[in-house]
């Protein structure tokens, strides 16, 4: 069996140990090299070529976002940051994914013993899922020329009660702030999960409002959804949840086991536009690992909403597409740019 080699990027010794002890527990992960810093940890890149790299976000000679954007254009490896919760240390956590990191661990918030084998066990998992992802998909992504706004159909105009669900995981960062721009301000409300841990997503929302026409930011439980406002789920506890309340749809934020292995899941949300929206609504499986969305976009179609799903060629991971696309939830595979469009379509035809 070959094992997933390793290379620990952190400036405190005392967390290197940490990762390298963790790490090594699992049979299928060798840690191949431990470097203090991102110069000594080009040393390591150029000679041992690692399968995947843990990378500290905040260095005190070069942050983790600038190295990562100096390497990945020359030697593209599979990259999971290794965050704390600082405001500042969460701004460039979300810049690094759209460099091309492909998932985040945070670092415990207290005592780090407190928190240290959820850790452990989180990132081992994610080195071995990260060693599949193919980066050099992220490098077509960036050099893909930018979707344009969409001029919306007339009949938008009074479409109050129709709603856009989005989910997305591994890749999702970049291809969100790709495609959210395109929809106009007359869009209908759009609903979606982006699989981040608790902490980050609102950064995220701050960034991506930033970028848009529409309003975005973190959800909020009761939140209402209204034209030309993005609500993106709160990572980590809880669930969100679409409800009908009269002639209204608000967010519900719901304590919950995992669904789909997320908290929040694709498939919690997308069931519930399915249950409550139905025929008036019109969703996007987009890139990621795994199948959370797949069961949920189903749901969706079966109600008599309209369904598409990222194609392969233009995903970072074709997981969470691909399991859309073979159980029957997706009427069609799209490459990303097309997303927009074809989802203003369906909810003007609707």
């Amino acid at each position: 069996m070959k094992k997933v080699k390793v290379l620990i990027v952190d400036d405190s010794a005392l967390v290197r140990k940490i990762l390298k002890d963790g790490l090594s527990t699992d049979p299928e992960i060798e840690v191949i090299g431990a470097a203090r810093d991102p110069y000594q940890a080009r040393d390591v890149l150029v000679l041992k070529r690692p399968d995947v790299i843990t990378l500290d976000v905040e260095m005190p000679k070069m942050d983790g976002v600038s190295f990562l954007r100096k390497f990945m254009p020359v030697y593209p490896t599979p990259t999971i940051m290794v965050s704390s919760l600082t405001e500042r240390g969460k701004k460039i956590t979300i810049e690094a994914l759209e460099a091309g990191a492909v998932d985040i661990v945070t670092k415990p918030r207290t005592g780090i013993s407190d928190d240290l084998p959820r850790m452990l066990e989180e990132i081992r998992q994610k080195v071995k899922a990260a060693a599949k992802v193919n980066v050099s998909a992220f490098a077509r992504q960036r050099k893909a020329a930018p979707v344009r706004a969409i001029r919306a159909p007339g009949a938008l105009d009074e479409s109050t009660d129709k709603v856009i669900a989005i989910g997305a995981s591994t890749g999702g960062t970049e291809a969100l702030a790709r495609i959210l721009p395109a929809f106009p301000r007359t869009s209908p409300g759009i609903v979606m999960v982006q699989h981040m841990p608790e902490g980050f997503t609102r950064s995220f929302a701050e960034r991506l409002d930033g970028l848009c026409e529409m309003k975005v930011k973190e959800a909020q439980d009761n939140d209402r959804v209204l034209p030309g406002l993005c609500l993106l789920a709160p990572g980590g506890s809880r669930h969100m949840r679409l409800q009908r309340s009269g002639g209204q749809y608000r967010i519900r934020l719901t304590e919950g086991e995992k669904v789909s292995g997320h908290r929040p899941s694709v498939d919690a949300l997308f069931t519930s536009v399915a249950l409550n929206a139905g025929k008036n609504s019109a969703a996007a499986l987009l890139t990621g690992m795994g199948k959370d969305g797949a069961q949920g976009l189903l749901e969706i179609r079966r109600a008599g909403g309209r369904t598409v799903a990222q194609d392969e060629e233009s995903c970072i991971v074709f997981g969470m597409p691909k399991a859309g696309w073979e159980n029957g939830g997706a009427e069609e595979l799209v490459p990303l740019h097309q997303v927009p469009g074809i989802l203003l379509g369906f909810i003007s035809k609707n």
